[in-house]
């Protein structure tokens, strides 16, 4: 599958699954653990927040395989999660990138919150900044609009890093959304999406 809408679709559809408790659950049997001995062609790739209430196979009702996921706090990138991302855009021809921010972050909570977090929280934090200044002024939940517009943000970096993601992005073999998914309802919902 190289059609990303086709993908977003996927996703979308098991999205509404686990939104309404009807989740399919398919895929994570014997017979796919077989299939997959000889190797993945996931259709989309998931950076994730780490937080425990946002697992995407389980977000997106998908089955083994069916999602290359990378989950670091507050989804944030490095060089070792922008190697990991073209690792699937470039050898298994993976069409979709979705950044998924999520409803009452705690690494943006605390990147909101000020102050020093101690530790190596402060190489989070210091990421995270970006986006939390550059919703301050708005009206609504802070931390929820830091999350919104920090997905839109690392969807947006990783559209012009070089040379993979931006000459697939270029090319028109991949493409990048953030999304927000809602702790509360269960939904996501795909930002900026063509």
């Amino acid at each position: 599958m190289n059609d990303w809408r086709k993908s977003l679709e996927q996703l979308q559809i098991g999205n509404e699954r686990f939104a309404a408790s009807r989740m399919k659950h398919s895929r994570q049997d014997a017979e796919r653990r077989e299939e997959l001995l000889e190797g993945q062609a996931p259709f989309a790739v998931v950076l994730a927040c780490s937080d425990s209430r946002v697992t995407p196979e389980i977000l997106f009702d998908q089955g083994l395989g069916d999602i290359f996921v990378i989950r670091v706090a507050g989804n944030i990138i490095d060089d070792v999660v922008i190697a990991s991302i073209e690792y699937a855009a470039a050898h298994l021809a993976t069409p979709l990138i979705v950044v998924l921010g999520h409803s009452s972050c705690g690494a943006i909570t605390a990147t909101a919150a000020g102050g020093d977090p101690g530790g190596h929280l402060p190489s989070l934090t210091r990421a995270l900044a970006p986006a939390v200044e550059a919703v301050r002024h708005l009206d609504g939940d802070l931390v929820n609009n830091a999350a919104q517009a920090n997905a839109r943000r690392i969807a947006a970096e990783l559209g012009s890093t070089e040379p993979v993601l931006a000459g697939k992005v270029g090319e028109g073999s991949l493409k990048i959304l953030g999304a927000y998914y809602d702790l509360e309802s269960g939904r996501v919902s795909f930002l900026d999406e063509d």
